[in-house]
């Protein structure tokens, strides 16, 4: 038996970004926000992301009531120079929530904690150094503090020596599942994979390996298969990820597995890059789905390139947002 996507796919499209950089010298998200997590809690949507302000990432939390107008972010995982490891960058990309695709994605409350999941790169700068992908806790989901347990490069295969990216993180039959991207060195010309690491306790962490490889010659993710979305459909599990070609152009895709652990690769492009001059003209990239009213919605960050413009000291050459792709034949948001 194969795989019905129809229950997945996302042919329209906002066509804007929902949520956008501040443009604002020495806010936290002045240059571009990224990786958007979206889940519920109580009835209220939420969204996690990331804003990235020349230093490094930090992580705001917004909400909404209809998935598509946000709250200002409010920032919830900051940067810590007391911190080993989120000296200059801390981005929370999951957090532990309702497994089924066709849910709202209640976040899981565990003796009152809820888990979550974030990369810090041991540099300032974008994305500087061989990231690590540490765990933490919450009990109100705008605190955080350490379980302690990190997963590291040098721990890894080959493919993930270069550093960790975005995680993703599940629990199911008793076990939790970290799933994420990593890359095979750290500078020049990289390629990235996603692999994951399960574990009983938070604490005990066993490598599965690499699950779903970049691709081939003049595939779309020939360079890069990225940012896993991990989520149940019925009997199957759907890794919704993305792929960046030597075309320059990043698009979302999904792979599926029975058991968490063999994937195949669908092929499909489920968000395609826009028109020039559309809000995804570049790359539509870094999925977070969730459901409303039984149709999808799929959120990604959008990427346009622009003419080059300053902010305080920077000069930006791209917009960097977050926008959505949702499902339904009339096109209209539910």
């Amino acid at each position: 038996m194969s795989y019905d996507a129809t229950g997945i796919r996302t042919p329209h499209k906002a066509g804007r970004l929902l949520v956008e950089p501040s443009w604002q010298a020495g806010r936290f998200d002045s240059l571009f926000v990224d990786c958007p997590f979206v889940c519920s809690d109580g009835g209220e949507y939420l969204m996690t992301y990331v804003g990235f302000d020349g230093i490094g990432y930090q992580t705001a939390l917004s909400c909404s009531a209809d998935l598509v107008t946000w709250s200002p972010g409010e920032v919830i995982l900051p940067r810590d120079p007391d911190h080993p490891y989120r000296s200059y960058n801390a981005a929370l990309t999951s957090i532990a929530r309702d497994n089924r695709l066709g849910s709202a994605g209640q976040v899981i409350w565990e003796n009152g904690l809820a888990v979550g999941t974030y990369h810090a790169y041991p540099e300032p700068g974008m994305e500087a150094g061989a990231a690590v992908i540490g765990f933490c806790v919450s009990d109100d989901l705008r605190t955080w503090k350490d379980t302690g347990s990190v997963l590291r490069p040098q721990d890894g295969g080959d493919w993930e020596r270069g550093g960790l990216y975005k995680s993703w993180l599940l629990r199911h039959d008793g076990l939790y599942y970290c799933f994420y991207n990593a890359k095979n060195r750290t500078y020049d010309g990289w390629r990235e994979q996603i692999g994951y690491a399960v574990s009983p306790d938070l604490e005990r962490w066993e490598r599965g390996g690499l699950v779903v490889p970049h691709g081939g010659p003049g595939a779309f993710d020939e360079r890069f298969a990225s940012d896993p979305c991990v989520l149940r459909d019925g009997d199957w599990w759907v890794m919704f990820y993305f792929g960046l070609s030597f075309d320059g152009h990043a698009r979302e895709s999904y792979a599926v597995s029975r058991d968490l652990r063999t994937w195949r690769k669908s092929g499909e492009i489920l968000v395609d890059v826009g028109p020039p001059g559309s809000a995804d003209d570049t790359y539509a990239h870094k999925p977070a789905v969730i459901s409303r009213g039984g149709l999808p919605y799929h959120f990604y960050t959008a990427v346009r390139r622009c003419d080059p413009f300053p902010v305080g000291e920077h000069t930006m050459t791209e917009r960097r947002g977050i926008s959505l792709a949702y499902g339904g034949h009339d096109g209209h948001l539910a």
